[in-house]
């Protein structure tokens, strides 16, 4: 029999979630007891329903939102296990989506300076976090034409002004700048229930409507 997706999803995830790793065509054809050709095909059938990221050969899971398999910019840390978060949108998911409270490492792009910040599950960073902003570049239609690319370029900074300053000196499009507040909204409700065996992708609709529904209005985030 064919692997289900939803079984292999959830061990995928699972996997993240629990270990910080990414499983392999290998293990999930050792779990699901079939063969790799047919476990790698299940993983290429995920990535095709954007619900993993492969690397170009299709080979290797490099990221399933909100985990990256590899360093990109974010590290996330409970007290019983690190993960890599995929940008500053992913990295605040998972202290959610774990039930752990977080540190949530990385620095800004346009000084330097480290930035690290505790993200608990069920509240928003507090006024503790100061003035840090998060800078999203690229427009939610566009996100998925490299989404590795996008989730480089989605970081933390000190302030807006840093926003501002870092946007001048790369010529970098200024898409959306949220403060921390908007930022957890958006990232534990997008990811809510990925954990779950009935958790699937939202229609362009159900997007827009989530968005509409924490106050994210703009352009920037129009999905059709």
């Amino acid at each position: 029999m064919p692997i289900d997706l939803t079984q292999a999803r959830l061990h995928v995830y699972r996997r993240f979630a629990d270990d910080a790793a990414a499983a392999t065509p290998a293990e999930l054809a050792a779990a699901f007891g079939v063969a790799e050709a047919e476990a790698l095909q299940a993983l290429r059938d995920l990535d095709d329903a954007h619900l993993v990221v492969l690397d170009r050969a299709r080979t290797r899971i490099v990221m399933a939102h909100p985990w990256s398999a590899d360093p990109i910019g974010f590290t996330v840390s409970s007290a019983v296990q690190k993960w890599w978060g995929g940008c500053a949108w992913d990295s605040f998911a998972i202290p959610a989506l774990t039930g752990q409270d977080c540190l949530v490492a990385t620095h800004c792009p346009a000084c330097g300076r480290p930035l690290a910040l505790d993200v608990a599950p069920g509240e928003p960073p507090g006024p503790d976090a100061g003035p840090l902003v998060a800078h999203l570049p690229v427009p939610v239609l566009r996100m998925w034409d490299d989404v590795v690319d996008t989730c480089s370029r989605q970081r933390l900074f000190c302030s807006r002004e840093h926003v501002t300053e870092w946007l001048a000196r790369t010529g970098t499009d200024r898409g959306e700048v949220l403060d921390l507040t908007a930022l957890w909204r958006l990232a534990t409700g997008w990811y809510a229930g990925r954990l779950t065996p009935g958790y699937r992708r939202r229609t362009p609709d159900e997007a827009a409507a989530f968005f509409g529904s924490i106050g994210l209005t703009s352009d920037f985030w129009r999905t059709r």
